[in-house]
């Protein structure tokens, strides 16, 4: 599934060319698409057709587009959740994607008709029309009420680091399964963990009670360098499933030192790097690097 680094890439791909635009047109091909939204097809192009796009934001591996205000009482945004194989591909009018599952037509004040294909060859990824609702942490700003319980990523400029280590030393669980937990930090998936917790020389079955806080400070830090460093590199592609709205691939997966890397040497030490089960996934970690403590 995509996590922080390649949703950004998709966000910041998408800015430029949805920024002010309108939604001149809107065609769904599946209506399993439309999973996340309250109300049938019909609905969904009625509530886009003719309105304008703000701006694209994103929180976690969340993605959405605020719309511009009707006559509706409250404020609305077109969420975009990519799931495990979802794209959202930037197209002229004349450019159609196999597999697209819902199409919107675009004019654009400078960049002038364009077409957003949203792919999905699994079908685990969604649109939906979204209220917009103000949470604790965004006094400010609104977010979609399907991401409200979402909690900010660790590059986001108003994340609470004291707030997060708090909340990891209250959990009584593994310190990688916290990572995952989207309501504790956003944007970590399965790849940027385990290569957070190589960096650091965490174990991922580590219980979070007993991970002392400059060994935290240390984890938090890793997953913010990991992070960065996969948006510099466009993101991690290992197939055709994560392209970013050009339809072109991350590069990040040459730069992973744990990840996939079960059976060669760990660049630390030289001892092989281990895959073990873990939440119908696995984690994939150096066994004299990453004791448990």
């Amino acid at each position: 599934m995509p996590e922080l680094p390649e949703v950004e890439v998709v966000r910041a791909g998408l800015e430029p060319a949805v920024t002010d635009a309108t939604i001149a047109g809107v065609t769904v091909f599946d209506e399993r698409s439309l999973r996340r939204h309250d109300g049938p097809g019909e609905d969904f192009v009625d509530r886009l057709v003719g309105r304008g796009i703000l701006s694209a934001e994103r929180r976690g591996k969340f993605l959405w587009m605020p719309l511009a205000a009707t006559l509706a009482e409250e404020p609305e945004a077109l969420v975009v959740h990519l799931g495990m194989s979802g794209q959202v591909l930037l197209r002229d009018r004349s450019t159609d994607d196999r597999l697209t599952r819902i199409r919107l037509e675009l004019d654009h004040p400078q960049h002038g008709p364009l077409r957003l294909n949203f792919v999905d060859q699994r079908i685990f990824g969604s649109m939906a029309v979204d209220r917009l609702l103000p949470t604790a942490d965004a006094p400010d700003g609104l977010v979609p009420s399907q991401v409200a319980h979402i909690a900010r990523d660790p590059l986001d400029p108003l994340f609470d680091d004291r707030l997060f280590f708090e909340r990891l030393a209250r959990r009584t669980t593994g310190v990688k399964r916290a990572l995952l937990d989207q309501t504790l930090l956003s944007g970590v998936g399965n790849i940027y963990a385990d290569e957070a917790l190589w960096a650091s020389r965490v174990h991922y079955d580590q219980p979070t009670s007993t991970l002392s806080r400059p060994r935290a400070k240390l984890l938090l830090a890793e997953v913010r360098l990991v992070l960065e460093k996969a948006l510099g590199e466009g993101g991690t592609s290992f197939d055709a499933q994560y392209v970013n709205v050009n339809g072109a691939s991350g590069y990040f997966s040459h730069s992973l030192n744990a990840y996939g890397q079960q059976g060669k040497p760990c660049p630390r030490c030289g001892r092989p790097i281990t895959r073990e089960s873990f939440m119908n996934r696995g984690s994939h970690f150096c066994a004299f690097c990453q004791r448990v403590r």
